[in-house]
């Protein structure tokens, strides 16, 4: 009777050594044969904006690197936060993966008092993509060809001119609400569950101007009119554009990228694996020339130089926030 008690007390403690042991084992044979099914990567912005084009273009690219699919699947609202809060939620086993802007790591975690969700303790940082530029462009009813025009436009019509921008908060958001500030001017502000939504008021005059990455076609076509860049550096594209900051607004400088991120508690190994394949797509060279044609230029950084880069970067945008009277609103 003794030896059946001391047998069955044992037993639970054996079972619990044994499942410990094959979790051990378990993990990295799981993550060597990571991927085997399809992989999902949320764009938190709607179809058709920069960030949703370039993002199915990686895709594209990492589907080939890993062999298996990778569908995008948009989840926009809020500037970005929707999606990128629900990612921040999901399983870390690397099937739910998280493909956007700055706007969502850096930007909003400026002009938010409370977001839901940590840029860098609630995701598993995998790979800065590229960088790039937003360009100001407006419907060519604007009687202005230049940023000084345009501000000189503004001032003559304070509270006339609306520009759009991806929603609240976001980089488009800052980039208007920053230009407005150092201009002086007075502009509506009209978000939008994306950039895409946003151009498309802009081409039909509902709004006058917008800050956005994915406007080149249409600038080609002669249906918008471009006015500047934003970033320090013109846009390979438009050499003989000025920047915003060569313009008429001194020292005015935002930069925007793309990035991967997986769920918090991402295994290691898994978010190694995927680091390298963003490195081995962004080498091909048909994959650079595409963003290079959408003016992105190509990082494929380390997973810790994107940690340093979202901390660097939003000490930066705070100090230009705390600059705006009465903050970004």
């Amino acid at each position: 009777m003794q030896k059946d008690q001391k047998r069955s007390s044992f037993h639970p403690f054996l079972r619990s050594l044994v499942c410990a042991l094959f979790t051990v084992v378990a993990l990295p044979v799981m993550a060597q044969g990571y991927p085997n099914k399809p992989i999902k990567a949320i764009v938190p912005y709607a179809a058709g904006g920069f960030s949703d084009q370039t993002s199915r273009i990686i895709a594209e690219a990492l589907s080939r690197t890993l062999k298996q699919p990778i569908v995008i699947e948009n989840r926009p609202g809020g500037g970005g936060r929707i999606g990128s809060d629900a990612v921040s939620k999901m399983n870390p086993d690397g099937y739910q993966l998280l493909l956007t802007t700055n706007g969502t790591h850096t930007y909003m975690a400026v002009t938010e008092k409370s977001l839901s969700y940590d840029p860098i303790t609630d995701f598993t940082p995998i790979s800065l993509i590229g960088t790039y530029g937003l360009l100001m462009v407006v419907n060519p009813a604007v009687p202005a060809t230049t940023v000084k025009e345009f501000i000189s436009y503004a001032k003559s019509n304070p509270g006339k001119l609306n520009y759009a921008s991806s929603g609240p908060g976001s980089g488009l958001h800052f980039a208007g609400e920053v230009f407005k500030s150092m201009a002086g001017i007075d502009m509506m502000h009209v978000p939008y569950k994306g950039s895409g939504p946003g151009m498309q008021d802009v081409l039909a005059g509902a709004c006058q101007v917008i800050f956005a990455g994915e406007a080149k076609p249409l600038v080609d076509a002669g249906r918008l009119r471009l006015l500047g860049t934003t970033s320090a550096m013109r846009d390979p594209r438009y050499p003989d554009t000025p920047t915003i900051s060569e313009g008429g607004l001194t020292g005015y400088d935002l930069t925007y990228w793309v990035g991967l991120f997986g769920p918090k508690g991402l295994p290691s190994d898994i978010q190694s694996k995927l680091n390298a394949a963003v490195k081995t797509a962004m080498s091909e060279p048909a994959v650079r020339k595409k963003l290079a044609d959408m003016g992105m230029v190509l990082v494929a950084s380390t997973p810790e130089a994107m940690v340093q880069q979202i901390q660097t970067e939003t000490a930066k945008l705070r100090t230009i926030a705390a600059a705006i009277p009465g903050g970004i609103e």
